[in-house]
């Protein structure tokens, strides 16, 4: 009996199903590969974030949490502005253009003068302060196209801030020419001048008044020649005190030069910093750009092979299933495929199974060998499942233990280590079929290794091992072999070279990507006949084709319930499809093949 797609049943007739999934053929150049290519860049970008999202989350919390305790204790600093006015101009009814341009000028002059020591001494003399302002706590802004100068201050204090803005407005006017008190006297009799002036206008008015009304009563033609006389004498005397009054009134108030507190400061009511949420949205964002940085460097130096998506860029050999981790206590509990046959890692050896066998359709598969780049992989349990799943499809399958190193299998299946491989190549007159041993699934024999001997890589690559092959392949459908790791020792490189193919089974988050292209060159120079990868131990998550939320089962009587997943299930859309049909429509009886 030679195993064969015969064996899929009614599964043969749904492989267009892989196919459509790439589950059985390597990438081929072309439009389609070009695009998947593409996909899984982003895609690969959106895993490394999926990741990593914990250590996202908390640079961020950590980043916000400490500038916010950081803000508490950071003084807060208030900001009050006064304005000064430079020049007069806008309280001419006609001011002109050079006016205008000369308090403009002006204001840039005086702008600078704020900051200086003079003008800092001089206020904080006045408010009776024990210390200068500094010069970087007061800024100047002159507004576009006016005369107005804005002189802001920052202090701790509030108050503080509202007088050193006002008093600082006060020293710039004392040093400017407008300060009148350098000469008090001459201020005040200016200022008498003006007072008299006032008067002796209002007095000339009254007396213009009275001549004009008796011009108006006169009748004779001396009489208001007289008076009109007086008018006009009285006229001249009143343009002369205006004129005055004017002049002595421009001494007083100024001109171009001229500097008013045009606004008084106020008292600021809320700090200006620290801004505590700009703050904190900051510190949020530097830890989230720190966090996406650090994920995407330690996935660009760690360079082992994590996720099926990543095997595209490693090698272009397809991969042909992946396997979740397996727990047991006991090497023998971790047989799922034949303790737990419904279970979703039962079907994905199932796939595994179907996979294998369509890399075969148009020739007989009749053995298959099993390795793995390193050590400590998980390449011996992939391997006894993968046989009791071919039993389980109605082939006869002998497991032949060939690591002559570190054997395994009789650990799996229970069985007695005494006898095995190396008897059978030490002794050439015994028969292969007297050491096989029987194991609890049907279609299953066990040929173990036996005493392990100092030289395994020359028993096997010995014209007994390919008589021994040969007398295996006349007993049983398929031969399957557990080897050594092929990159620590030959062995595996030795088997590969008499058996019909390979499968390399890769550790998630522990194989490293060198090794697997060191293996892929390794076998192609003895010109094995490599199948594919198989991925152990993968990571179950959302969003990937290895998760669905709806799956079928049967229960021990044959009826089929449906349960919605409390886990993700390391299984995707296509094994949902497979494993609640045959491939026709009705419901796969959890026997045969999947």
């Amino acid at each position: 009996m030679t195993w064969a797609p015969e064996h899929l049943g009614t599964w043969a007739r749904g492989h267009w199903i892989f196919h459509l999934f790439g589950y059985n053929e390597p990438a081929k150049p072309g439009r389609r590969s070009e695009r998947l290519k593409k996909d899984m860049q982003l895609q690969d970008y959106w895993s490394v974030i999926k990741r990593w999202w914990w250590l996202m989350v908390a640079c961020v919390m950590v980043a916000s949490a400490s500038s916010y305790i950081g803000t508490l204790s950071t003084p807060r600093i208030y900001q009050a502005t006064a304005t000064v006015m430079i020049g007069q101009s806008i309280q001419q009814v006609n001011p002109s253009s050079n006016d205008l341009w000369v308090s403009q000028q002006l204001a840039r002059t005086y702008s600078e003068m704020v900051k200086r020591q003079p003008v800092l001494e001089g206020a904080a003399r006045a408010l009776g302060l024990n210390f200068i302002p500094s010069g970087d706590n007061v800024s100047t802004r002159q507004i576009e196209g006016t005369q107005l100068l804005e002189v802001s201050v920052r202090d701790t204090d509030p108050l503080r801030a509202k007088a050193l803005a006002d008093e600082i407005c006060n020293q710039l006017i004392l040093q400017s020419p407008t300060n009148n008190s350098r000469d008090q006297a001459r201020q005040e009799f200016v200022q008498a001048q003006l007072t008299d002036l006032e008067e002796k206008v209002k007095a000339t008015e009254a007396e213009i008044k009275a001549e004009q009304a008796k011009l108006d009563a006169a009748n004779s033609a001396r009489a208001i020649q007289q008076y009109q006389s007086n008018i006009n004498a009285l006229q001249t005397k009143l343009e002369n005190y205006r004129n005055s009054y004017a002049s002595l009134l421009l001494t007083v108030q100024g001109g171009t030069n001229y500097i008013s507190i045009f606004d008084y400061a106020t008292v600021p009511a809320a700090p200006i910093s620290p801004n505590v949420p700009q703050t904190v949205l900051l510190a949020a964002a530097i830890g989230l750009g720190l966090a996406v940085g650090g994920a995407f460097l330690i996935e660009f130096l760690d360079d082992t092979i994590k996720t099926p998506e990543e095997i595209v860029h490693v090698s272009p050999l397809p991969l042909l299933g992946s396997i979740a981790p397996i727990e047991g206590e006991k090497p023998s509990d971790r047989l799922v495929v034949a303790q737990q046959p419904l279970s979703t890692i039962s079907e994905a050896f199932r796939v595994l199974r179907t996979n294998i066998q369509f890399a075969f359709v148009d020739r007989r598969l009749r053995s298959l060998a099993v390795t793995s780049p390193g050590p400590s992989e998980g390449k011996s349990l992939v391997m006894a499942n993968l046989a009791t799943s071919i039993a389980q499809s109605g082939a006869k399958v002998v497991a032949v233990d060939a690591d002559l190193r570190r054997p395994t299998m009789h650990k799996i299946f229970g069985v007695s280590n005494e006898e095995g491989l190396s008897t059978l190549v030490l002794h050439p007159e015994e028969k292969a079929e007297h050491y096989l041993q029987t194991t609890s699934v049907e279609n299953l024999w066990l040929l173990t290794t036996g005493a392990l001997p100092p030289n395994p890589a020359e028993l096997l690559g010995s014209q007994r091992m390919a008589d021994i092959i040969e007398e295996l392949q006349s007993f049983a459908d398929v031969l399957v072999f557990d080897t050594p790791p092929a990159l620590v020792v030959t062995d595996a490189v030795v088997v590969a070279t008499r058996v019909d193919g390979v499968i390399v089974v890769l550790d998630a988050g522990h194989t490293r990507r060198g090794m697997v292209k060191r293996l892929a060159e390794e076998l192609k120079r003895v010109r094995a006949n490599v199948l594919g990868f198989v991925l152990n131990r993968v990571k179950i998550r959302e969003g990937s084709y290895y998760y669905y939320q709806y799956y079928y089962y049967y229960s021990e009587d044959g009826k089929r319930e449906s349960r919605r997943s409390s886990k993700k299930r390391a299984t995707s859309p296509v094994l949902a499809i497979l494993h609640r049909t045959n491939g026709k429509g009705t419901p796969n009886d959890g026997k045969g093949a999947p």
